[in-house]
């Protein structure tokens, strides 16, 4: 919901970024997999109980993830490079509840569970929509160019990361923010079926 009024505010230094790593010859695919090296290096840090370098990993992971699409824009875009920037987004998605339910097994793993299987069902939203969106042809530049049709929602990529930061600076509040942004999550895999259904049936 928040990503149309992030992206005039964080785009000018990532694509400042992109040009200079572009001048060195740095390819987009080694930003996007350091980004998730980083991403699940955060899991780790909530694991021990590093709260504070685990915030400082997530701000550092979600940099590196926009500045791969900057610079791959810049240079030379591919579907692959699309493809991995997905895998790798979902992968530190799921990796940092994960920390959380083994830093505090008893408070905390099942409200990982929840939002974990809250991801999975947005995942699926977004992604089975846009297989099928690429077949019929269909296309969106709504939010910036994508590899395929980035269909929104309640619960987008600046809510995500806000969440994943307030878990970090309150961890002893992670069941409540956990649970709350599931039920965001619910809405939005609601709100997308019935886009679904609307451009699809």
């Amino acid at each position: 919901m928040l990503d149309r009024l992030v992206r005039p505010v964080i785009d000018p230094p990532l694509q400042a970024a992109a040009r200079a790593l572009a001048r060195t010859g740095v390819q987009a695919d080694t930003v996007t997999l350091t980004g998730a090296a980083v991403g699940v290096g955060s899991a780790f840090a909530v694991a021990a109980g590093r709260f504070g370098v685990a915030l400082a990993l997530v701000a550092l992971c979600r940099v590196l993830d926009g500045v791969d699409g900057a610079l791959a824009r810049r240079t030379r875009p591919t579907d692959f490079g699309g493809y991995l920037d997905a895998v790798c987004d979902f992968v530190f998605y799921a990796a940092l509840p994960l920390g959380f339910a083994f830093a505090d097994p008893a408070r905390n793993a099942l409200p990982a569970a929840v939002l974990l299987a809250s991801f999975l069902g947005t995942a699926a939203s977004f992604l089975a929509f846009a297989a099928i969106a690429a077949r019929r042809g269909l296309r969106t530049a709504a939010q910036s160019p994508k590899a395929f049709y980035y269909l929104g929602g309640l619960a987008e990529g600046t809510e995500t990361i806000a969440a994943f930061v307030a878990m970090c600076v309150w961890p002893q509040a992670f069941p409540a923010i956990a649970l709350g942004f599931a039920a965001l999550c619910a809405v939005t895999i609601l709100g997308r079926v019935a886009v679904a259904w609307r451009l699809l049936r």
